[in-house]
């Protein structure tokens, strides 16, 4: 089984722990996350199944909406309802208008810096364990966007908010600088991921509904396929020896090329950043082998990541005393 599953994930649970129960579930060795979620948080995970996991750094990338809620009143030293206070607790809670104000300094591109308890490392050791043993790490700010930051509720000392933000985004430090700008500290209370890039959680399953099923039957109704993937890039079928050779990694020539189709989704809408022009590579089968980019200074397609490798003696008889480009 090769593609991608879009759980609901629920509450306590890690990012690791829905990938566990999707291996345990769909008997499936090879899967991981494309994105990981606090254990208090909720909502929409990615998880790869097979040859979808080489797809992690485009989908890593991604674009994510969250609803959430914000605790005016006292900071924690994780930045959400699960650290210990780390200030006296204060009502005067600004206005309705005020939060609004603030709300607006955040949009855009700002810069960030990680809480102290995340699994970002630094020399090699997740910052957690360096917040566990009391020591103060100080990181460079990283730059992020904020496309959009609305108020959907404000009832003193809870804010109900949502957001648009680029990938490498924490919604916790997000919440602990609104709280220190309202004079009043404040911390993350909630937080729902509603959707990745296209993907919305209004099209996920929880691990529940995904038990139930017949997966030998039913696989087709909550596995996103290999071929259907990334349909942005544009897709070219290869003859069978150009096939063979982008499994093995070699340059595509023109005479390898039975057919070029266009991207489904010009000018960037799925979230992805800019890159150099990709091209998903096909079997005469319709199976996805390869993507490949074109750069003007070189010849051919070149394949960078190989997903269907399929070693046997014809491709080597094929790529026999040719050199890659």
């Amino acid at each position: 089984m090769d593609g991608i599953i879009l759980v609901n994930k629920p509450k306590n649970l890690t990012s690791h722990d829905i990938v566990q129960k999707i291996r345990i579930l769909l008997n499936e060795k090879k899967a991981g996350h494309f994105g990981t979620l606090d254990p208090m948080a909720t909502g929409l995970i990615l998880i790869g199944i097979g040859k979808a996991t080489k797809l992690f750094p485009f989908y890593a990338k991604l674009t994510k909406i969250y609803t959430g809620q914000i605790k005016l009143g006292y900071a924690t030293d994780t930045y959400d309802s699960c650290g210990k206070a780390t200030s006296e607790i204060n009502t005067e809670y600004p206005s309705e208008i005020k939060i609004r104000e603030i709300f607006k300094t955040f949009e855009g591109s700002i810069s960030q810096v990680p809480p102290p308890y995340s699994a970002k490392k630094y020399k090699g050791k997740p910052l957690y364990k360096h917040a566990r043993n009391n020591i103060k790490i100080k990181l460079p700010p990283n730059a992020i966007k904020i496309y959009f930051l609305n108020l959907l509720k404000y009832d003193p000392p809870a804010i109900g908010f949502e957001t648009k933000c680029s990938s490498g985004t924490y919604i916790r430090s997000l919440a602990h600088e609104i709280g220190k700008k309202t004079g009043c500290g404040g911390h993350l209370s909630a937080l729902k991921r509603t959707q990745i890039g296209s993907f919305s959680i209004n099209d996920s399953l929880t691990l529940e509904e995904i038990s139930a099923m017949d997966h030998k039957k039913r696989t087709h109704e909550y596995v996103l396929p290999l071929e259907n993937l990334l349909p942005q890039f544009p897709k070219i079928i290869l003859s069978e020896q150009g096939a063979l050779k982008a499994k093995n990694g070699a340059s595509i020539k023109p005479e390898d090329i039975m057919n070029i189709g266009f991207g489904s989704t010009p000018n960037n809408k799925h979230g992805f950043s800019e890159n150099d022009q990709i091209f998903r590579l096909f079997s005469p089968e319709g199976q996805l082998i390869a993507l490949a980019t074109k750069k003007l200074e070189r010849k051919g397609l070149h394949p960078f990541t190989v997903i269907d490798t399929g070693h046997n003696n014809q491709a080597s008889a094929v790529l026999k005393g040719e050199h890659h480009e």
